[in-house]
Order: structure tokens, then C-alpha cells, then sequence
């Protein structure tokens, strides 16, 4: 090429002929997104090319190449982006020429008021600065030639690019510290009202460092979605910079209108949640890579010497420990176990979801990608095992949330719910909210798992939490849509009628008690007597305050406040007194069943104890479907300690109680009199693996009966050899005696976290405190125990108070310890 030529082409590509030919494209409203990113990479580039050639002809520098950087190097150029140039060079060049060649190149990128960040280099230099400086490393990982010597940028490409495998195991825990750092900062993308759309957690700087993860070839992120969300998150940084002329990333409030428009949205709402969807997929792909790089980590962290000999000097097989039928810990995450069958068991996702949760462990990418491809839907209405798991991963706490984001990133959640895609992601326009709506309500859930001692059906409460806000997908007042959601949701789930009308009420009114307790006069007996005509009963009354807080502290700190919670209880107090007035009479016992009956009789004869165990399935499209598991039936003559020996037996056997019932009947006897027979009716279900034979269980009683099997020394030993893990911390156990619950007995409640012999535990409590159980009623709900005992003393009569008080007392104390 001659100087003339040169020189011409330098003209045409001189800084107005460039800033000419950038506002035009700018301004080309048919030409966005990707393809206007790349036009004006390759115009930004052709312009510095044009400078770079004429100043080396000037400065008569060889052995010299202009190299993009960063952003500018991956060839996504905004409208406002800075230009990330690096002078590399050989080192035969004079420092005066060098200087005067980055003169010649910086100097009129100035003058075109562009943003810059420059350096001047050899590949020598360039790579020690990238050793010491992990942000520059970064950017070197997406360097491309601009102009001059492609040879030098390939040789500084490849050598960058193996220090960075070769210091991966250092460098990745540095970068994965920096993005903790900036988190923390900046907040997540995906819930603020004015995100950063670079700098907050799930933006574009998080997909950056997901891009050089995968160049370490130490583990790669989830792809699919992740380019589309890049695109997303840039497409709205390129309509920020036009509608406001500034280089900047916040997407703030009074823009928001102007963007949306850029981008033919509909309003800022359409925007907001756009981007909220594109931040998700990235937070969620970040959160699996970086879990996978310190897996992997701390695999390598293990010598090899030491894993031959731990293998036997065999291949070292993956540790597998069961939590549920078909689902299994391996590694530090929850897996399917290789007998699963998710094509023939649609409960497992939630099966699967339930056991991550209470474990406190992830569930593993691919075991929530299988589950999406090849579970099929569930039946409408849920089986009760299903509804059993979902109300077991929503009161697990904390844990919760990591799951259910997991699932929600497969699609799992609006399979399961199709009502959840009107909230996903949907923003709420209150400086008081923390969260997007579908975020607040499983926040809900968190908050109300810690408040499940403080009612008697914690699963309706887990469930109205879910769903107390589910109506702001629709227009008009949110209570009012969401009570019709809620029901047709609640039905859907297996919900018996009553428990739908329960959940209904619930959310159709879950702003009744801090709304009138804020603004309504309690003094006035109108105020008090309104509220309990909507609420009804004190059951009700109990799950709406749970409610009330939950929403409240999954709302924001501004929202929940010890004057706003004392003022909440004190109208709970005087509607509670109202609705004591038209308590209903204690109901009359059930008579035994034929079947209950027959294995009765047999006991009083044989004066040994009789079992019966069978599956009863539920009707299909039933009004009350009933607990899960398989049907237990013990009868044996009245005698001490049967409580604690047969809970017992069936935790040895890892079965789970999810219902029980025990009372006794007065059968005639052979001499004549009456005779007492004690009924146990149980609802049991395998923690995995299949159901032990009746005869076992029989024998196994007997032995508990008479003192010849440890059940305690059992439970023990096997704790000691399979730790459970701790997992979601849940909330400590209550135990209160419930006023004027029975005028024939004391009523204990218990109140806990269901365990393996939790059961056992109680029943021994009770008998060391010389009580005798007349009657107990037993309720697992998700992993909640909720049970009452009717208990009195030797005689048959109710417990003073101050013993009943005691007994309560030391109950709970053994529950704690």
C-alpha cells in the first residue's frame, strides 16, 4: 500500500468520517442487538486500524499490533462502551517512537469524547501484569487482533490462555471471591428496582467470569439460556446508553419507560421482568459452575497416593448414601439412584426436591434436567404422597430456596403449578419489598416453616404462604383473585374440601389482621366481633397470625416491627376470646371398625398382640384423600409401655409414622367381666425400600414387650453408624397443655420436627412421668409432627394443673436436649 493510499484511507476513516459513520448506525433503527454490536466492533475496528498503519509508517515501528480487550475484544460494543486497547509490542522499538505511535492512536479516541482504558506492552510484560492483576488477566482472556502483527497476539493469546489453565486452581477461588465481593455490593439483578446491569449479581460481569471458567477447561457452565440472557442483559445496556446519551449500567426508575419503548416492550414492568429472567439464568448457571469448580477442586485437592489406598488400589467409586426411594447423596449433592425410574414415578421430582431441601444439600444439575425430560405430569388431584413432598420442601427453611430455584430453572414449577408463570419473576413496585412476587412467596414459605409450632396444621400454612399473593398476576385487587387461585391450586394439590375452604380463607384475607389492627379501633367490640366473623374458628384465627408474619418478614425489614407484632396479637387475643364462646362439644368416640374389632377379640384371647398390615390405595378423584402410606393395625390387651415399644419397632424398621391413632376399648372377657384392649391405627410408609413382613413386626413387638430387645440401644447404634445429616436448622419443639381441651382427660400437644423415633422418645417421656395415655392422636404434616395425647393419671382422671404443667415441661426439655 503507497502513502497516498494511506493516507486517503485515513482521511475517509478519519475521527468525524468515524463519528459520522457511528451515529448513523446508531441511529439505524432496523439494526439492533448482536448484529449492531458486531457493526460497530468491525467500524470501531477498521477506524483504529486505519490510525495504527498510518502512525507505524510515521513512527517507522515494526514488530507492533493493536490488540482489543475485554469487551471490545469479544466484539460487543454499546453504544457508550469503553475501548479496551493494548499496544502490544516486541521490545525492538525505541521508547520515544512507542510513545509517539500510542499518541497517534489514544489522542483522537479522545477527542471523539470515547472512554479508554490503554496500556502498552510486550507479551512479556503483558503476562507478568496479568499474573499479579486478575482483572487483567480476564480481559486478556478475549483478546483479538485490531492491526499489525497477528503472530504477536496469537503467541500472547496462547501463552495467556495456559497460565490460565495452568493456574486455575488458584486463580478460580480468586475469581469466584471477587464475584462474592461485587454481590455483595451490588445486590442481585434479578430483585432490584434499579439494577446494575453489569455489576449486580446474575448481570453481565457474572456471564464474563462463567466464560473464563469454561476457558480453564476445569468445568463449564450450563449453556442452555445463558447465551439468550447474555443477549438479553446487553440488549438492554444498548437501549440504556441511546435513551440517555451516558456510559452507564444502572437501569434506573425514571428510564425505565424510555428503554422499554427502545426496545418495543410495553411498559418498564415488561422490562424489568425480562431482565429479571435473563439475571435468573445466570445466577442459577453460576451458582452450578462455581459449585462444580470446587468439587472438582476439592477432588484434586486429594492426593492420588492416598485415593489408591483408600480404593484398595481400585478405581475410587462415589460414596452413595439413600435419602428417599430413589434419590441418593453423592458428592456433596442430591442424585437419582441408579434404580429410579422417573418415567414411571411423577412424584420423584418433588420426592427428590423434598429430600435436597431437608438435607441442606443441592440438587445436582442433572438430575433436575432428568426429571424435566422424562417425568411424566401428575395426576389432578395430587396423590397424598406428592402433597406430603411438597409440603416437606416448603417447611424445610433456608435450604428451600436453593431447591426450588433449581427446579424453577428446568421448568419443574410451572409444570407442577401453571399458575406460578403469572408471578415468575414479576416485579413489585414498592420500596417496602425486597423481592419479585414469586421470590416473596417461597420467601413466605421460609419464614412461616419457622412459625409451624405455633399452629396445628402447619402444612396449611406452608401452602396459604406459597399462595397468598399468587392473585398479582391478574388484574384487580390480588385477594380477591388469588382466594379463586388459591382454591382451584389447593384442589389441584389433593386437599380434602375443607382444608381447600381453610387455604381460600387464608389468602382471601391474609392483610385482614395487620391491616385492621393498624388502622381499626380495637377497643371497639364492632372491629373485634368483624374480624371473627370472617375468620370463624380459632383454628383459622391461628394459621391467619402464622400467615401475617410470615408475609410481613418475607416482605422487608420495614414491614414487620415489635409495636406492628404486639398490635397484631392483641386483636388475635380478643377475636380468640369471641370465638371461645362457640367452641364445639368434644365429639363422641368412634366405634371399632369390623376389622379393628375381629383383631381385637383375637388379642384378648390369645392375650398376645395381633397385626395386621395392608395398602389402602386412595380413590381416584376422591373429596378426602387420605395420609400417605400403607394401613398398620395392632391390637393387644392393656398393658404398659405399648406406646414406646411399638414406635420403636417401626423406627428400628425405618418406617416412617405419617398418621397414628391409639385408643382403648372394653371387650368381655372370657370370665365374664370387661377387659381392656388397646387399638393402635397406624399410617406407615418406608423411608426406601420395601415394607417389612407383618411377622417381623409382630415378633419384634413381643420383644419389646417383654424386655428382650433394646430399642433405645438399637436406635443408638445405628445413629452412630449413619449420622443424620443436619441439613435446614428447624425450629425447636413446643409442647403445651391445651386449655379445656377434654373434660376427661389432660390434653398434651406436641409440636416437633419430625425424626426417626420421635415417636419412641415421647411415648418414654410420658411413661417415666407415670402418666398414663388414654387415647393419642398422631399427625406428620411435610416434616412436621403435630401429635395430641389424652393422658391422666393412675386412677383415670385429668392431671392437676401444676402436674400437667410439669409433665409438659419435662417433656419439651427431652424433645430439646
Amino acid at each position: 500500500m503507497t502513502s497516498v493510499e494511506v493516507t486517503t484511507e485515513a482521511e475517509d476513516s478519519g475521527p468525524s468520517g468515524y463519528a459520522a459513520a457511528r451515529l448513523r448506525l446508531l441511529n439505524e433503527k432496523e439494526q439492533s442487538g448482536p448484529p449492531r454490536r458486531a457493526a460497530l466492533a468491525r467500524l470501531t475496528d477498521e477506524w483504529l486500524s486505519a490510525l495504527f498503519t498510518t502512525a507505524c509508517l510515521e513512527t517507522k515501528v515494526r514488530g507492533a499490533a493493536l490488540v482489543a480487550v475485554g469487551g471490545y475484544g469479544r466484539g460487543e460494543l454499546s453504544p457508550r462502551s469503553d475501548l479496551d486497547l493494548l499496544l502490544l509490542h516486541d521490545g525492538s522499538a525505541q521508547a520515544g517512537a512507542l510513545a509517539a505511535l500510542a499518541d497517534r492512536i489514544w489522542y483522537p479516541v479522545w477527542d471523539l469524547g470515547l472512554a479508554l482504558d490503554h496500556s502498552v506492552r510486550t507479551p512479556g510484560e503483558a503476562r507478568k501484569t496479568a499474573g499479579e492483576d486478575l482483572k487483567v488477566q480476564l480481559g486478556l482472556l478475549d483478546a483479538r487482533p485490531v492491526a499489525g502483527d497477528p503472530g504477536l497476539v496469537a503467541g500472547l493469546r496462547t501463552a495467556v490462555l495456559a497460565d490460565w489453565r495452568n493456574q486455575a486452581p488458584k486463580r478460580l477461588p480468586e475469581l469466584d471471591e471477587l464475584c462474592r465481593e461485587r454481590a455483595e455490593r451490588q445486590g442481585e439483578l434479578q430483585f432490584l428496582l434499579e439494577p446494575d446491569l453489569k455489576e449486580a449479581r446474575g448481570g453481565l460481569r457474572d456471564a464474563t467470569a462463567l466464560r473464563a471458567v469454561a476457558a480453564s477447561w476445569l468445568a463449564d457452565a450450563p449453556r442452555e439460556g445463558l447465551a439468550e440472557a447474555r443477549r438479553t442483559l446487553l440488549d438492554a445496556r444498548d437501549a440504556l446508553h441511546l435513551t440517555t446519551g451516558r456510559a452507564t449500567d444502572r437501569l434506573a426508575l425514571q428510564e425505565q419507560d424510555q428503554v422499554a419503548a427502545e426496545l418495543g416492550l410495553l411498559d418498564a414492568d415488561a422490562l424489568l421482568r425480562q431482565v429479571y429472567e435473563a439475571a435468573r439464568t445466570v445466577s442459577y448457571a453460576t451458582d452450578v459452575t462455581w459449585r462444580e469448580v470446587n468439587r472438582v477442586l476439592r477432588s484434586r485437592a486429594v492426593r492420588p497416593r492416598l485415593r489408591a489406598m483408600l480404593s484398595g488400589g481400585r478405581g475410587q467409586q462415589p460414596e452413595r448414601s439413600p435419602l428417599a426411594e430413589g434419590v441418593v447423596e453423592q458428592d456433596g449433592e442430591v442424585v437419582l439412584a441408579r434404580t429410579a425410574k422417573p418415567e414411571r414415578d411423577p412424584v420423584l421430582p418433588l420426592r427428590a426436591a423434598a429430600a435436597a431441601a431437608q438435607s441442606g444439600l443441592p440438587i445436582s444439575l442433572h438430575a433436575v434436567r432428568r426429571l424435566a425430560a422424562t417425568t411424566k405430569p401428575l395426576p389432578v388431584p395430587w396423590p397424598a404422597e406428592a402433597r406430603e413432598e411438597l409440603v416437606t420442601l416448603l417447611g424445610a427453611g433456608e435450604s428451600t430456596i436453593g431447591v426450588w430455584e433449581a427446579l424453577e430453572a428446568e421448568g419443574l414449577i410451572t409444570r407442577l403449578l401453571p399458575d406460578w408463570e403469572r408471578v415468575r419473576c414479576r416485579p413489585q413496585r414498592n420500596a417496602v419489598h425486597t423481592w419479585t412476587v414469586d421470590r416473596h412467596l417461597v420467601e413466605a414459605a421460609v419464614k412461616a416453616s419457622s412459625l409451624t409450632r405455633r399452629v396445628g396444621r402447619p402444612d396449611l400454612l406452608l401452602i396459604a404462604a406459597l399462595l397468598h399473593d399468587i392473585g398479582k398476576g391478574w388484574p384487580g385487587d390480588h385477594s380477591v383473585a388469588g382466594e379463586t387461585i388459591a382454591r382451584d391450586v389447593a384442589t389441584r394439590i389433593g386437599f380434602d374440601r375443607a382444608d381447600v375452604a381453610v387455604i381460600a380463607t387464608l389468602v382471601r384475607h391474609h392483610l385482614l389482621l395487620i391491616e385492621t389492627a393498624t388502622r381499626r379501633d380495637l377497643d371497639d367490640p364492632a372491629t373485634v366481633a368483624s374480624v371473627a366473623d370472617v375468620v370463624g374458628s380459632v383454628s383459622t384465627l391461628e394459621l391467619l397470625h402464622a400467615l401475617t408474619e410470615a408475609d410481613a418478614l418475607a416482605t422487608g425489614p420495614a414491614a414487620w416491627s415489635s409495636w406492628r407484632g404486639s398490635l397484631v396479637t392483641d386483636l388475635v387475643n380478643r377475636v380468640a376470646a369471641v370465638l371461645a364462646g362457640n367452641a364445639p362439644a368434644e365429639p363422641e368416640p368412634a366405634e371399632p371398625s369390623a376389622e379393628q374389632e375381629r383383631l381385637a377379640i383375637e388379642a384378648l384371647r390369645t392375650g398376645e398382640p395381633v397385626l395386621s398390615l395392608h395398602a389402602q390405595p386412595e380413590a381416584p378423584g376422591g373429596d378426602e384423600p387420605g395420609p400417605v402410606g400403607v394401613e398398620l393395625l395392632i391390637a393387644l390387651p392393656d398393658q404398659p409401655g405399648v406406646l414406646p415399644a411399638a414406635a420403636g419397632v417401626l423406627a428400628l424398621h425405618r418406617l416412617t409414622v405419617r398418621a397414628a391413632d391409639l385408643r382403648s376399648i372394653e371387650l368381655p372377657s372370657e370370665l365374664g367381666g370387661p377387659a381392656g384392649v388397646l387399638l393402635l391405627s397406624w399410617r406407615v410408609a418406608a423411608e426406601y425400600g420395601s415394607l417389612p413382613q407383618a411377622a417381623r413386626l409382630r415378633s419384634d413387638l413381643v420383644r419389646a414387650l417383654d424386655g428382650s430387645l433394646d430399642i433405645p440401644a438399637r436406635l443408638a447404634e445405628r445413629e452412630a453408624a449413619y449420622p443424620r445429616r443436619r441439613g435446614a436448622q428447624a425450629p425447636p419443639p413446643l409442647v403445651t397443655v391445651a386449655a379445656a381441651g377434654s373434660s376427661l382427660a389432660t390434653v398434651i400437644e406436641v409440636r416437633a420436627q419430625d425424626a426417626p423415633g420421635l415417636l419412641h422418645r415421647i411415648g418414654r417421656a410420658l411413661e417415666d412421668e407415670a402418666v398414663r395415655v388414654r387415647s393419642a392422636h398422631v399427625s406428620t404434616l411435610g416434616s412436621n409432627a403435630v401429635d395430641a395425647f389424652y393422658v391422666t393419671d393412675a386412677e383415670g382422671a385429668p392431671l392437676p394443673a401444676e402436674e400437667a404443667a410439669r409433665t409438659a415441661s419435662a417433656l419439651e426439655a427431652l424433645l430439646r436436649g
